[in-house]
């Protein structure tokens, strides 16, 4: 049976928000095929922890795909086969929540998880977290590039097949007793909703800072820097920005972009503040409105 690796970023904390996806096809005892693609989530929003991780801003994928044309690229190739990915169970459920979130049908898929084979196959203490089983295996790899993690995630159920002698993957997977991972449709979630706030508390951040002291610097299109101060107003929340629009009381794009959670142009050091001033909007319209969508220079 033919097998591919296969590894998601996302852009926050929903499983429903990939930003790439990466895959490694195995025929024959070796990796046949590497793929990678940037894939534009529903919501823009994209999480300073997770940028941090992956690298991938809201910027790289503004005018990629969305999940269901990636998808619709290789379905063809994914029917029949079985599914591999380190921590599976993460990876099965944003291919499954992504489909639901589009209102696509999430067809039946199996999958197998490379963390619980290396556990078995590969007992260490250091751990088994995939950049710490490739490093033991000798597979050199750039964690957390999707493409780079499925290829990774390939070879070390090439290692394990090697190791114990095993047929094939799923000939591995009955030796071990593993149980497949079905990727299963999850509800359909409302993007109109706000979860950056449930998102903050579970995340343990805590805002004690005075109102009124968020300040942010961001990078104009030619170049200047201009500063946003969130203000808690009479009639709600404002972001007043230095940029010639802003001046004006007029909404400019950099309100915009950090209201949406894009850090592209941001130039200040403080991307923990990004998610404080989304706990502070948390869904409120953010003032002036009149004007929306006026560019700044």
């Amino acid at each position: 049976m033919s097998v591919v690796a296969i590894d998601f970023e996302t852009a926050n904390e929903r499983r429903d928000s990939a930003c790439a996806v990466g895959l490694a096809w195995i025929e024959g005892g070796r990796v046949v095929r590497r793929e990678s693609r940037l894939i534009r989530p529903p919501q823009m929003r994209f999480s300073p922890g997770n940028i941090r991780i992956h690298g991938i801003l809201p910027a790289d994928v503004r005018d990629a795909p969305s999940f269901p044309e990636v998808f619709a690229e290789f379905a063809p190739d994914l029917g029949g086969r079985l599914l591999l990915a380190h921590n599976a169970g993460f990876d099965m459920g944003v291919l499954a929540a992504s489909l639901t979130a589009w209102g696509e049908p999430v067809p039946e898929m199996m999958g197998h998880c490379t963390l619980q084979i290396a556990r078995r196959i590969f007992p260490d203490p250091a751990g088994h977290g995939l950049a710490k089983v490739a490093a033991r295996l000798g597979i050199r790899f750039e964690h957390h590039d999707a493409g780079e993690d499925a290829y990774a995630c390939a070879e070390i159920a090439l290692a394990a097949l090697r190791e114990t002698g095993a047929t094939d993957i799923a000939d591995l997977a009955r030796g071990l007793g593993l149980t497949p991972i079905q990727a299963a449709a999850t509800p359909r979630r409302d993007f109109t909703r706000s979860t950056s706030a449930r998102a903050i508390r579970a995340s343990g951040i805590v805002d004690r800072r005075p109102k009124g002291e968020l300040r942010f610097a961001m990078r104009g299109s030619t170049g200047n820097r201009y500063v946003l101060a969130f203000e808690e107003q009479a009639d709600g929340p404002y972001l007043r920005c230095s940029c010639p629009a802003g001046t004006h009381r007029r909404r400019c794009r950099h309100v915009d972009a950090l209201v949406e959670g894009d850090v592209t142009d941001l130039t200040s050091n403080n991307l923990e503040d990004v998610e404080r001033l989304r706990q502070r909007l948390d869904g409120k319209s953010v003032g002036p409105l009149r004007a929306k969508g006026v560019a700044a220079a």
